[in-house]
Parts: structure tokens; C-alpha cells; sequence
């Protein structure tokens, strides 16, 4: 493939990954960024929600009505069809806790919903330190639990399963936790962090002990800082984790964050063939997600991925590529990123197809020390220096156009893949193909 022809290939590619998830669904308009909000006094008030019996108000949004700033609200086991929404200050570090040892067994059900109701399990628009501990929320139009516009939430002990975008997402935030969660089948990602706005004393972001499965993406950050992801598993998504600059998204590129400690494996789930959501078109246009990639920087700033553990990843197991067509052309390009200290292909037991990729542009970025490291794009690892490394990378337009055409060449999303035999985990079940008329949750291996 010649190099005018790579470009406009990339250029298609970038397009098609550009296509805004926000688009599927109504969303609170992000808001400027509000001056801290106080911390409540007291006293505070422990409101419940049941199904029967007395004491009890019946519906969870008709407890957060009541609920005043620092209120806890208890929801018994049960299953709750409404869309949950908690909002302004008036609801700042409200607490709401469902079952925290068993999730599945408070669900919030978005079938026959209409309206804003289908869109979100729960959604925390404006309202600093609000807990959502212990839900499972499944069926909604838009997301499971959704964060926005605010500072320090924390959603722990969740589930989000089929939902129309994404399952835990925060967006246009400062700081917070995303813990001990599991989000499945979602047609978007699992789990998402994005438009985090530069900060002269940073807050972090963490997200920790996160199992993401089933989904296009395990974990997507647009134009996200700040964030650390550790101690999860991404596994059986198309891709597992994908930091990346859009246009879609104010504050671009995405910067200072950590990929760590994580095990990344076995995310070549292709979508494309069956699913048990509808495929969205920013997943379905002419240049598609590269499926079977375990991690892809998309563009982005001092990124670090270091003491990951990467394998069965048919296509790459961690790739990096500017992103061309970005409008903020000084945000393009890859910089000051370091991939190091990750172990590649499970001891040669579970190898990736490819185990790194990088097309050499951009500056600072450096590859290494790195164990298991078998097969690289380009195949003699010029673009790849060892860390520390400062000054202009080197581009390579050939390994450029090959990272391309496996999104744009392949319209069975397999072509390109380097399969090898996995090694047994208990409890766990390798996804190529999804089985129509299975249950999601006990999707057999294939």
C-alpha cells in the first residue's frame, strides 16, 4: 500500500472512530466547571425504599425528592423500573446504596421505559461526592450509572449490563472512583472517562478491581486526564482499553494517565457477525473498530502503561497511532507516552498476534524494557526505542499503513488476525463469536 493511499485510509478510520456516542441518546449539557460545593452539616436523615411493608417510600426517585444534602438512601433487594436521576447541590454527597454485597439482586430495569426515564439506570447531573453503591442496571436507551458535570463521585459494587452506550461513564467531571464493578454487553464501553478538563493541582481519577466483558470497547477515555486504571481485567471485548482525541469532545488530547497493573487478554470479540445489542453506527460505518487489540492509544500525552499483563490479543496486544484528522492540530500527534514493564503473551503460552505497534510519530515516547515482547509492527522495532527516551520519534509510513488496513481492508474483522491457542482460566471462556439466543451472562466459549 503506498503512503498517499495509507493516509486517506487513516484519515476514513479516524472518522469513523470520531463518531460521538453522546449522539444516541439526551444528555445534560456539560456545564462550566463549579467552584467545589460544600460539604453538608447535618443532621442527616436514612430514608428506605421497598417494595412492601411500612416505613417505606416505593420508588427510589421519590426518596432522592426527599433526600436532603448528605442523606443516606437504603434500597431493599428488589427489582425497580424507573430511570433514577439526582441532581444540583440540593443532593450533594447523598449516598444511595442498594445491595453492595450482591448487586444483581437490586436491579434498576430500563425495559418498557419511555423518555428521559429509559436513558439512564441513574444519572448524577451537578451534585458533588454523591455514592452509588451496590446496583445492577440493565435495558437502558443510554448508560447504566452516568456522572456528569460534577466533582468526586463514586460509583462502586455496580453492574451494567446491555445498555444502549455505555455502562459506568463519567464525563466532564473532577475526580472520582469507579470500584469493584462489572459491566457486560454494553454496545458502546463498558466503562468511560471523558472531556476532563485541564487542572492546575490535578485530582485523579481511579478506577480499580473492574471486570469490563462482551462490550465494543472494555474501557474508552475521549480526551480523558487524570485517570488511573488498575488492578481489572478487560477481557472478550472487541478492544479492551482505548484512550483517545476527538473533536466530538472539548479538551483534547487525553493526558497524565496510567494504565496499570491490569490483565488484558482475549479481546477479539468480533461484534460484527452477531451481539446481543444493536450495533451503533460509529461501530458499524465503512472504516470500523480494529477488532483484537488489547490496548490502543489514539493520540494522547504521557500516557504510561507499565506492569500490565497482555495476551491472546489476536491482532496487538498494545498499539499506538496519531491521530490525523484531529481539528486541534496541536493536539495530534503522540508524546511523552511510555510502554513498559508489561509482560507479552502469557510466557509464550498465550501469545498476541502482534505485540506491539507504533507508527513513530510524534515525540518522547518510548517502548520498553518490556518482557515476552515476540512479534512487533514494524517488524524490526525501529519506531520502538527503550525508555527514557527524549526527542523526535521516527515515523514509519510502512507500519502506518499496515496498523490502517487492518480496520479498513478486512471486512470479515479477522483477516488480520494472528490466532493461538489459550491457555485454560477458571472461570473464564474465550469470545469470538457471540451465540444467538444464548444468555449473555453465560455466553459459552466458542
Amino acid at each position: 500500500m503506498s503512503h498517499p493511499r495509507s493516509i486517506v485510509l487513516a484519515a476514513a478510520a479516524v472518522v469513523a472512530l470520531a463518531v460521538p456516542a453522546t449522539a444516541a441518546a439526551a444528555y445534560p449539557p456539560p456545564a462550566s466547571p463549579q467552584a467545589p460545593q460544600t460539604a453538608p452539616k447535618g443532621p442527616f436523615r436514612t430514608l428506605k425504599v421497598c417494595k412492601r411493608g411500612a416505613g417505606c417510600l416505593r420508588t427510589i426517585q421519590a426518596a432522592v425528592r426527599q433526600a436532603h444534602p448528605g442523606d443516606t438512601i437504603k434500597v431493599a433487594d428488589g427489582t425497580y423500573r424507573e430511570g433514577v436521576r439526582i441532581a444540583g447541590a440540593s443532593k450533594r454527597y447523598l449516598k444511595l446504596i442498594g445491595n453492595p454485597k450482591d448487586a444483581s439482586k437490586v436491579i434498576l430495569e430500563g425495559t418498557g421505559l419511555k423518555g428521559a426515564a429509559a436513558q439512564n439506570g441513574v444519572v448524577i447531573n451537578g451534585a458533588d461526592h454523591v455514592t452509588v453503591d451496590g446496583f445492577r442496571a440493565q435495558h437502558y436507551q443510554g448508560n447504566g450509572f452516568f456522572a456528569v458535570n460534577l466533582r468526586d463521585y463514586k460509583l462502586t459494587h455496580l453492574q451494567a449490563f446491555l445498555t444502549g452506550v455505555y455502562g459506568v461513564y463519567a464525563f466532564n467531571s473532577v475526580g472520582g472512583e469507579m470500584s469493584h464493578s462489572e459491566a457486560a454487553w454494553n454496545n458502546d464501553s463498558g466503562f468511560y472517562i471523558g472531556q476532563t478538563k485541564q487542572q492546575a493541582k490535578p485530582v485523579r481519577s481511579i478506577v480499580t478491581d473492574v471486570s469490563a466483558y462482551g462490550n465494543v470497547l472494555g474501557f474508552s477515555g475521549t480526551n480523558m486526564r487524570y485517570v488511573t486504571i488498575t488492578k481489572s481485567r478487560f477481557f472478550n471485548n472487541g478492544l479492551g482499553i482505548v484512550p483517545n482525541a476527538l473533536d466530538s469532545e472539548k479538551y483534547a488530547p487525553p493526558e497524565d494517565n496510567v494504565i496499570t497493573d491490569n490483565d488484558i487478554f482475549w479481546n477479539n470479540f468480533n461484534y460484527f457477525g452477531a451481539a446481543p445489542f444493536k450495533l451503533r453506527k460509529g461501530a458499524t460505518g465503512e472504516i470500523p473498530y480494529p477488532v483484537g487489540t488489547g490496548i490502543l492509544l489514539f493520540g494522547g500525552r504521557r500516557t504510561r502503561v507499565e506492569g500490565n499483563r497482555v495476551y491472546g490479543n489476536y491482532l496487538v496486544g498494545v498499539g499506538a497511532i496519531q491521530q490525523l484528522l484531529l481539528k486541534q492540530s496541536d493536539a495530534k500527534d503522540l508524546v511523552g507516552n511510555q510502554v513498559l514493564n508489561n509482560a507479552f503473551g502469557l510466557g509464550g503460552a498465550d501469545k498476541n498476534g502482534r505485540d506491539l505497534f507504533y507508527d513513530g510519530t510524534g515525540q518522547n515516547n518510548c517502548f520498553g524494557p518490556n518482557s515476552g515482547v515476540d512479534v512487533t509492527v514494524p517488524a524490526d522495532g525501529n519506531t520502538l526505542v527503550p525508555c527514557p527516551f527524549a526527542g523526535a520519534n521516527t515515523f514509519d509510513a510502512n507500519a502506518q499503513s499496515e496498523a490502517v488496513n487492518w480496520a479498513a481492508g478486512d471486512p470479515t474483522h479477522e483477516q488480520f488476525w494472528v490466532r493461538s491457542p489459550h491457555v485454560a482460566k477458571p472461570g473464564y471462556a474465550p469470545i469470538e463469536h457471540y451465540v444467538k439466543g444464548t444468555t449473555p451472562e453465560r455466553q459459552p466459549a466458542k
